[in-house]
């Protein structure tokens, strides 16, 4: 069975990429909790506001 996860982080200015190694470790830990063996797609698009970037949606696309 195709399930979707979706996985949120705010971002702040000169943070970002502690914050991205954050997601990507609470993606991995997902991944590695729910002994996914098959990804189909990991996506990533931001969230704005006012023009700039506040924050980052992390889709997961997964067979279990």
């Amino acid at each position: 069975m195709v399930k979707v996860k979706t996985f949120g982080e705010p971002l702040q200015p000169f943070k970002a990429h502690r914050e991205l190694e954050e997601l990507d470790a609470r993606v991995n830990s997902f991944i590695a909790e729910h002994n996914i063996t098959r990804v189909i797609s990991l996506s990533d698009a931001t969230t704005t506001e006012d023009g700039s970037t506040i924050g980052l949606v992390r889709t997961l696309v997964y067979e279990e």
